[in-house]
């Protein structure tokens, strides 16, 4: 049985709309996250793409120790709380710790476990204590049939607000390969499954003291998942990933946002008709 999970006034799950998740990597500045999440929120909407924003007050999982992680939970919480008002969309940010999940629960709308901690069950039973929204990001170590041992974690909390994403695998050193089967076998859970646009496109560790990336093939493989069947798409988005202070190299410019969703838009579309 497919579930559909409500986001803020929409819905999302097989055989309703694709939507995007999308913002910068990590809170910047509050002046770079409204402005991003405002331009965004005009792309979707022009597109009729349900939108949910996204960054993190803290990015605990860094290549480098002197590595740019962020404001931290409480200026981090503050600056989505003003996206929500004043922006009208729902949010989404990373937590890695049972703590960050009841605190962050409180003003987001998808509390997001990040790929590494995805085995982490008092993390996992914390997130879906609060009741929000848990998305579920696929461990770069784990088949996609292991995924659900984490969806049944959350459903024996009493949820089924439940989205889990996929951001590639582990292929050798520093390279990531996305195994198109996954969105499938995720999709039997029952839960919506997302496309990691952008992480599966990291080079982790690549950089040396950071981890590098290849955005040019973002596009060919976010329209590969919207040809084999998703229900959303994650991307990382900055107005200038070659200045950005995280996730660089793996990001989308702002300027090239519209296009890319336009032509994977066109895909889920004639995807949808010949079935």
């Amino acid at each position: 049985m497919a579930h559909l999970v409500d986001i803020g006034s929409f819905k999302v799950g097989q055989g309703r709309p694709p939507f995007l998740i999308a913002g910068p990597c990590v809170i910047e500045s509050e002046q770079l996250v409204m402005d991003t999440a405002g331009r965004i929120a005009e792309i979707a909407r022009s597109l009729g793409m349900p939108y949910v924003f996204k960054s993190s007050f803290d990015k605990a999982n860094r290549t480098s120790i002197k590595s740019f992680r962020g404001p931290g939970l409480e200026k981090g919480l503050a600056v989505l709380a003003n996206v929500k008002q004043q922006i009208g969309v729902p949010v989404l940010t990373d937590v890695h710790t049972e703590e960050q999940a009841v605190e962050a629960g409180q003003v987001v709308d998808v509390l997001q476990i990040p790929a590494f901690l995805c085995r982490q069950t008092d993390l996992l039973i914390a997130a879906a204590n609060t009741g929000k929204v848990v998305n579920v990001k696929k461990g770069q170590f784990l088949s996609p049939v292991e995924m659900g041992n984490a969806v049944k974690k959350v459903e024996e909390c009493g949820s089924r607000r439940v989205i889990l994403t996929e951001r590639g695998s582990s292929f050798g050193y520093n390279n990531l390969v996305v195994d198109m089967r996954s969105f499938p076998i995720m999709r039997s859970f029952g839960y919506p499954v997302v496309f990691d646009a952008t992480h599966s496109v990291q080079l982790p560790g690549g950089g040396g003291t950071r981890s590098s990336g290849q955005r040019e093939f973002v596009e060919p493989l976010a329209c590969a998942a919207a040809g084999a069947g998703v229900d959303g798409f994650f991307m990382e988005v900055h107005p200038n990933p070659d200045e950005a202070l995280s996730d660089g190299p793996n990001m989308v410019p702002l300027h090239h946002l519209k296009p890319l969703l336009e032509r994977i838009l066109r895909i889920c579309d004639a995807t949808i008709t010949t079935k």
